[in-house]
């Protein structure tokens, strides 16, 4: 069964509990919110990926992440299972974003790597890609997130990037402006998941909330936690630097949900 999901919904469901959830911020890169009538807790799926489910004043919310290559003129499917009973589809609208292009230039071996470099940078992929694709159980009941550093905050996510004149990748994160050595805060308590100096990122550490949430923190000068660590909100994960491809000082930090970067904006507090 397809069952269309109303907005209007999501909307009033956020004003509600808006300290504890995103909005529903149905586009590419966005978030979409989806509350849920079960007794238990429900499975939630899209694109085959598994979607985080909270638990939040005595209802259940599904916190779905919204590929920034989705189709907007096709509604994204997502199918819900609650135990005993047999799946659901829904089709959540979605609209187009409008993200700007960006020009960087960077040193000549970001663009255009040597064969070694290659070799290092699809052997760092497989473990970042296994780090952001991660699944954890974990039961919760919110995701909000406090800013990791203090700084004025890009509004470069999903932004087409051209390097040296060469197109490259939408940008996956937000840049946060703080000088050398400045002290990144986990923005919520999680599993540090991996760790490491890598071609493009440079130093970075990568954060499992549990239930595929992710984030991601690139061009550390130092890294002060390891692989395995379990951190709680607040502690020092590392200082910020300009490692990896950069024009300068700053943190890159993204965050992901079922395997997909979304708008770190759409998940930090307002007050904060």
């Amino acid at each position: 069964m397809l069952t269309k999901f109303s907005v209007t919904v999501a909307l009033l469901l956020t004003c509600a509990v808006a300290a504890a959830l995103p909005q529903h911020s149905p586009w590419p890169g966005g978030i979409a919110v989806v509350e849920i009538d079960s007794e238990f807790h429900p499975i939630v799926y899209a694109n085959e990926k598994p979607s985080l489910v909270v638990r939040s004043n005595n209802k259940w919310t599904a916190i779905i992440g919204i590929p920034l290559g989705q189709d907007d003129t096709e509604p994204l499917i997502a199918t819900i299972t609650r135990p005993g009973e047999g799946a659901e589809q829904i089709a959540i609208d979605l609209h187009a974003a409008d993200y700007r292009v960006q020009r960087l230039n960077v040193d000549r071996k970001y663009v255009e790597p040597d064969p070694a470099s290659l070799q290092r940078i699809f052997g760092e992929r497989k473990i970042i890609d296994s780090a952001l694709g991660n699944w954890r159980s974990q039961e919760m009941t919110a995701v909000n997130l406090q800013a990791p550093v203090p700084g004025k905050r890009s509004t470069s996510f999903g932004s087409r990037r051209i390097f040296n004149d060469q197109p490259r990748s939408p940008h996956k994160g937000m840049d946060i402006t703080a000088i050398t050595g400045t002290p990144i805060l986990a923005p919520r308590g999680g599993i540090v998941s991996a760790t490491g100096d890598y071609y493009f990122n440079g130093n970075t550490v990568i954060l499992d909330h549990g239930q595929g949430f992710i984030s991601l923190y690139c061009h550390l000068s130092e890294i002060d936690v390891v692989e395995g660590q379990e951190v709680l909100s607040g502690e020092i994960l590392g200082k910020v630097g300009a490692t990896g491809r950069v024009t300068g000082a700053h943190l890159h930090f993204a965050t992901y949900l079922n395997t997909t970067a979304v708008d770190p904006a759409l998940l930090i507090d307002t007050d904060r």
